[in-house]
């Protein structure tokens, strides 16, 4: 009977025992605790997190290589989505994989250097796209108010100077905010006690982050204005357009209907972008801003959801251009099927054919 009962204390204690923790690096002092998912959910995330990655990148350098492309895609708003597309593409190239095996691993296996570079990346591409749209907004606001005043306003060389201006503020932010190593003054003992082999999460100090706050919301409420006033600009035009088919108005009148008509257009698409972008990037500004001022320590699963939201927005550019852009179809076509290699590609016209 002593027996029985020594037996069943020692049963009941063995399964009492919790298992043994997983390390990143089991060889290792000081690495962090690995929270590895079970086989299904984890081929799962790789299967959702590597679609994103791949579309961000190809989506993206097909719409480069449509606007360098053809000549007839050669204008200063093109441009601009072009270099949005190379600040979307280099996210999938050099953020979204190694990021993939962040979450679905709960590791970071790529080194503290790189840990650094990966971080710096992700913040100035964010910041460059955030530019991009911001500059194009002044574009669509300019094309859609006085849209025959347009071409002499807003150049190509008014374009690339948009261009260098939101690639130097990005690249030169990014630096400044990781590489001096800023970003954690005062907090040197927080970070030094979240420290763990394994482990890239970058933490904020209130200054930066009410920083990173201020240099979101401020482009974002100047895209908000002018694209309020863009659809009440658009409105009037619509009713315009509507009384002077019904009047038979001249021909030059007729033209300013149909050029007002076709940046219109543009202008609703892009703004659409911009509603995704914001909705993308806002619920992980808004937790960043919350987490530093209220004291709260996101859990790291509902992090890497938020961020992962954001990434996800490097990847839907293409699929709105494709959506609203005939032209873009017909660019996509003429790339797959290898006919951009004629001599003459260059110049074939995308806006012959609906797509």
């Amino acid at each position: 009977m002593a027996l029985q009962i020594s037996n069943t204390i020692s049963s009941s204690s063995s399964e009492s025992t919790p298992p043994p923790l997983e390390l990143c690096y089991e060889t290792m002092n000081g690495s962090c605790v690995k929270s590895p998912y079970s086989p299904g959910p984890r081929m799962l995330l790789y299967i959702v997190f590597g679609f994103g990655a791949v579309l961000a990148v190809f989506g993206n350098l097909l719409v480069i290589i449509s606007v360098l492309h053809f000549k007839q895609l050669h204008s200063p708003t093109n441009f601009l989505i072009a270099s949005l597309a190379c600040a979307d593409f280099l996210v999938g190239v050099t953020v979204m994989p190694f990021s993939m095996v962040r979450s679905v691993e709960s590791c970071w296996y790529f080194g503290d250097s790189f840990c650094t570079f990966h971080t710096c990346c992700d913040v100035a591409f964010c910041y460059s796209s955030l530019c991009h749209l911001c500059f194009i907004s002044i574009d669509r606001y300019i094309a859609v108010t006085d849209p025959l005043v347009y071409p002499t306003k807003f150049t190509v060389s008014v374009s690339r100077m948009c261009i260098s201006i939101s690639w130097i503020l990005s690249v030169v932010y990014s630096g400044a905010l990781l590489y001096t190593g800023a970003h954690d003054d005062g907090l040197e003992e927080v970070a030094q006690a979240l420290y763990c082999i394994g482990r890239c999460q970058l933490v904020l100090n209130q200054d930066w982050v009410l920083t990173d706050f201020l240099l979101f919301f401020t482009p974002t409420l100047v895209m908000i204005t002018l694209y309020s006033k863009i659809f009440l600009v658009a409105r009037k035009q619509a009713q315009k357009v509507e009384a002077s088919v019904n009047n038979s108005e001249s021909s030059s009148e007729t033209y300013k209907a149909r050029v007002a008509k076709r940046e219109r257009k543009a202008a609703k698409t892009l703004g659409v972008t911009v509603v995704a972008f914001l909705i993308s990037w806002l619920p992980y500004i808004v937790d960043s801003f919350f987490d530093a001022y209220l004291g709260i320590m996101t859990p790291s699963f509902v992090y890497e959801i938020l961020a992962w939201f954001a990434y996800y927005n490097s990847s839907l550019n293409p699929l709105i251009y494709a959506v609203f852009y005939p032209w873009f179809r017909r660019a996509i076509k003429l790339i797959l099927t290898g006919k951009v290699l004629k001599d003459s590609s260059s110049t074939i016209n995308l806006f012959s054919q609906k797509a």
